[in-house]
């Protein structure tokens, strides 16, 4: 049987993440290692746990999401993240991704798309469902 993907939650507001993580419940083969509430501890917990895939907000504290992605990036360089944000501007999607991001998706969009976006991730494809890349 193979591993199971493991997942960190990094979402400030908590009743988001208890959604997030009731939802991944609901998807064979993840496990949920961990969750945090803020940027620096998503850091931490990123060197510490060297998730499969981190889902991550962007309006954290301290630092916000994209630049804990970028320090993510360098510590545990194999994990897929995959953005959930109430941000959908062009510019802040793109940004996001550029830091190497494995998809994107707005918060209100989650019910619909989270668990295609996580599976996109499990499959190595990347998931935006704002339409560009």
């Amino acid at each position: 049987m193979p591993r199971p993907m493991r997942v960190l939650v990094v979402e400030d507001f908590e009743p988001f993440r208890l959604f997030i993580t009731s939802a991944l419940q609901k998807v064979p083969g993840s496990q949920i290692v961990g969750e945090v509430s803020d940027g620096l501890e998503a850091i931490r917990q990123a060197e510490k746990l060297q998730p499969d895939l981190i889902l991550l907000d962007i309006g954290l504290p301290t630092p916000n999401g994209i630049e804990a992605a970028r320090r993510i990036r360098k510590l545990a360089p194999d994990c897929k993240i995959l953005f959930l944000s109430q941000e959908s501007s062009v510019d802040v999607v793109q940004e996001a991704l550029s830091v190497g991001a494995t998809g994107y998706v707005v918060k209100t969009h989650a019910g619909s798309y989270l668990l295609f976006a996580v599976e996109a991730a499990r499959e190595g494809r990347h998931f935006n469902d704002r339409g560009f890349c």
